[in-house]
């Protein structure tokens, strides 16, 4: 396995954003449209490995247009976040954890893995430079998106001799724009995320780009989000476009679907698990059919549904559509259970709270 880097070198972008306007863009951030001004990069070359890291200028990367990624799509990538913790210092959430998850996805895309501290050391040095980009809105957070892609110059079918690992940064508020309290989800009926033996627990970009057509349907019935079903049967709920899904029952237990090939093992899905777990609350990682959604919240059994990730955290489900008409979860507001979880989990990745699990590793 390969080691570690050397220390990363920097090169101060010579032209950052203005003070004044940087205020500006940092008062009302969005989600994943305001840009610091550096990224990281390393490049990996085959028989060479994982050379030249750097702290560099944010800027335009120029590809070739026989680009392997271009043809055959080797690309991945991670997102995870950093907060201004209580006594002004900086963390991130469980790093480690995305760190070993993108080299479980670099290896089912056939990438080279990158060493694990090299992962972290680049995002580290990334947002220690641009930390003065921590936005002003309540709520906000560093978005850090680590991304890998084949950039060997060829046209054929195998994988790519040459490679660019990058970080940009991004400084952002909410992730929807409705600002509802509970999200609306469309059950697609013509759509699959993923299917047994394919690419559905990697975080790779061909699993969104595949999803969008069935967001857009959503869109046009009013939701705010999709649900996928598992592609065998079209019965067993499995994630959204871009979350995993929780459901709360009136004994006070857990469901969440099985990971199994098909859905993306999430990091906050792992931590709400471990959380629950250590209140005393039973969770089940269990096959949960739309059928059996429908009538459990029909009946009362079923009082809450939510949905997270490393962008929304915890998003409550109000109501759920398809077809056959639409149903909500008790008021189909957020309920106790998903506000308590979800609030255990932002009081420690903001230090509010103790961190029994070591999940917050502070930066310098």
């Amino acid at each position: 396995m390969a080691s570690a880097l050397p220390a990363f070198t920097l090169e101060r972008n010579p032209q950052p954003v203005a003070i004044a306007e940087r205020a500006k863009l940092l008062a009302d951030p969005g989600f994943g449209r305001v840009f610091t001004d550096h990224m990281a990069i390393v490049r990996y070359t085959e028989g060479k490995g994982w050379h030249d890291a750097r702290i560099a200028p944010r800027k335009p990367i120029a590809l070739d247009p026989a680009s392997a990624v271009l043809h055959y799509a080797q690309e991945i990538f991670e997102g995870l976040k950093a907060y201004r913790l209580a006594d002004g210092t900086m963390a991130m959430f469980r790093p480690d954890a995305n760190a070993r998850r993108f080299n479980q996805s670099a290896e089912r895309l056939a990438m080279p893995k990158l060493p694990e501290e090299t992962f972290l050391e680049s995002i580290r040095q990334l947002v220690r430079v641009d930390r003065d980009w921590f936005p002003t809105v309540e709520g906000g957070s560093l978005y850090i998106r680590p991304f890998m892609f084949a950039n060997e110059v060829f046209l054929g079918v195998k994988p790519s001799a040459e490679y660019l690992y990058l970080v940009i940064i991004s400084p952002v508020g909410g992730y929807f724009k409705s600002g509802a309290s509970a999200v609306s989800i469309w059950v697609s009926q013509s759509y699959t995320r993923a299917a047994p033996g394919g690419t559905g627990a990697a975080k790779c970009g061909g699993n969104y780009a595949a999803s969008l057509v069935a967001q857009a349907e959503a869109s046009r019935h009013g939701c705010d989000q999709v649900v996928f079903l598992d592609a065998a049967s079209h019965k067993w709920v499995e994630e959204l476009g871009g979350m995993n899904v929780f459901f709360a029952f009136d004994d006070g237990s857990l469901q969440t679907p099985p990971l199994s090939g098909t859905i993306l093992p999430g990091i906050t899905r792992d931590s709400l698990m471990t959380l629950a777990r250590a209140e005393g609350l039973t969770v089940r990682e269990e096959p949960y059919s739309i059928d059996q959604w429908r009538a459990d919240a029909a009946s009362g059994r079923l009082t809450e549904a939510f949905a997270c990730g490393t962008a929304a955290v915890v998003t409550p489900i109000g109501t759920v559509k398809s077809p056959e008409g639409e149903f909500k979860m008790g008021t189909g507001g957020p309920g106790q259970t998903t506000m308590r979880i979800k609030q255990k989990l932002v009081d420690i990745q903001h230090g509010i709270a103790p961190d029994p699990h070591g999940w917050v590793s502070r930066i310098d």
